[in-house]
């Protein structure tokens, strides 16, 4: 047997982010071309595909489906060339023969089924589920974990729907079970470290009158679009955020036990939920050098890399202020939203719509109705204080309600 290359997860990992093995998409034996994906690992943030980095046989998985690792961690070793009859190697992490023989039923008939994971091989054993009950969503209709969750959960639906028709008297209701991924898993870790045990929140809230960036975004929409950015309102609110973080530095910092470091560069991180559950947050960076083209053209990039799953640890790194527009799905107003640690404060934006607002024309008042929206300010309490909390969103509203055409 020539040398084993090594398989390792990347060593450029965000500081603090935990990672563990997703799935495997070769099993020990078989074999791999470089550059095809081999190993997914999934982060409170994203899911990276591993790429074989030679091409060869895969002869040992050291780190199985579920396990957690660290950046530069080892995952398994390929023998370089081509494939053999050799047998493969036994290591800890790998199902043994007769375990993935009682697992996996005869794929033999099922073209793109003969790459069944462990972790699917054991998702179909739980729920009872014979491999040709489920669609493959997966490339070649390889089946994925999700697929057996959803024929999982499409099953466990019309039980109930069936159990309904005629309920047994003292019968407890029917519940469906989903597991938790591992995404989830540490939102929920980072939202209670950060809410109950690492800084106090409080929000102030103000009101913010859109007509000023309703009528610039009209007339220079079309102009954007043929220079190849889309105008969204996100791009107004990260620019204005730039003069609040300037009207109050603090903002824009992390607290530590014997200081305060302010950062003088501005990279403000825009909350993403995602399709399927979970919460991203991709970075634009030097948010204060950037013109209102040049942050457009930059977060549409990011929102299009996120869409396509796409985004890298490196995508996600390095945020000093992070903006959360929850109006997008229908908000009007959220509060407290979560400070994303170790940041000092986050900016929300709820959703804009057409309110009764009273105004006053050569002393005469009336009522029209104006484009307006709710933002909040939560910030950290040790950092930040009511006052300054008013003084950012006093900054940010003048700047969208005075933007030139």
């Amino acid at each position: 047997m020539s040398a084993l290359f090594e398989i390792r997860t990347p060593s450029d990992e965000t500081e603090g982010t935990r990672s563990q093995v997703l799935r495997w998409l070769k099993a020990v034996g078989e074999h791999i071309a470089v550059n095809e994906p081999l190993v997914e690992l999934e982060t409170d943030k994203v899911t990276v595909e591993i790429p074989a980095p030679v091409s060869g046989v895969l002869r040992q998985i050291l780190k199985g489906e579920g396990e957690e690792v660290a950046p530069g961690e080892l995952l398994g070793q390929i023998e370089p060339g081509k494939a053999s009859a050799a047998a493969p190697a036994v290591c800890a992490s790998q199902p043994s023969s007769a375990g993935a023989g009682t697992l996996a039923p005869d794929t033999s008939a099922a073209p793109g089924r003969d790459q069944i994971s462990p972790a699917v091989r054991r998702l179909l054993s739980e729920h009872a589920l014979d491999v040709n009950e489920v669609d493959g969503s997966g490339e070649g209709g390889r089946i994925t974990a999700a697929d057996v969750l959803q024929a999982a959960q499409s099953r466990q639906g019309n039980a109930s729907a069936a159990a309904a028709a005629s309920p047994a008297p003292d019968t407890p209701p029917v519940a469906r079970r989903v597991p938790h991924s591992h995404m989830r898993k540490r939102i929920a870790e980072h939202m209670l470290q950060s809410l109950l045990h690492t800084a106090p929140h409080v929000t102030s809230v103000f009101e913010a009158d859109m007509g000023a960036v309703s009528a610039h975004r009209k007339k220079h929409h079309a102009d954007f679009e043929k220079r190849g950015a889309a105008l969204t309102l996100t791009a107004y609110f990260l620019a204005a955020a730039v003069d609040a973080i300037r009207a109050v530095p603090e903002a824009n910092s992390r607290w530590s036990d014997d200081a305060l470091e302010i950062y003088d560069t501005i990279n403000i991180g825009v909350a993403a939920a995602i399709e399927g559950g979970g919460l991203i947050v991709p970075v634009l960076r030097a948010v204060e050098s950037r013109d209102l083209f040049d942050i457009a053209r930059g977060l549409n990039d990011l929102v299009a890399r996120a869409r396509a799953r796409e985004l890298t640890p490196a995508d996600l790194r390095g945020g000093t202020f992070t903006l959360s527009n929850h109006g997008t799905s229908g908000s009007l107003l959220a509060a407290p939203i979560v400070i994303n640690q170790p940041q000092s404060a986050i900016l929300g934006i709820g959703k804009l719509e057409k309110r009764a607002a009273v105004i006053e024309e050569k002393g005469v008042e009336r009522i029209v109705a104006r484009p307006k929206c709710y933002v909040t300010l939560t910030i950290d309490h040790r950092v930040l204080d009511g006052r300054d909390a008013n003084r950012f969103l006093q900054a940010f509203v003048a700047r969208l309600e005075s933007w030139p055409l």
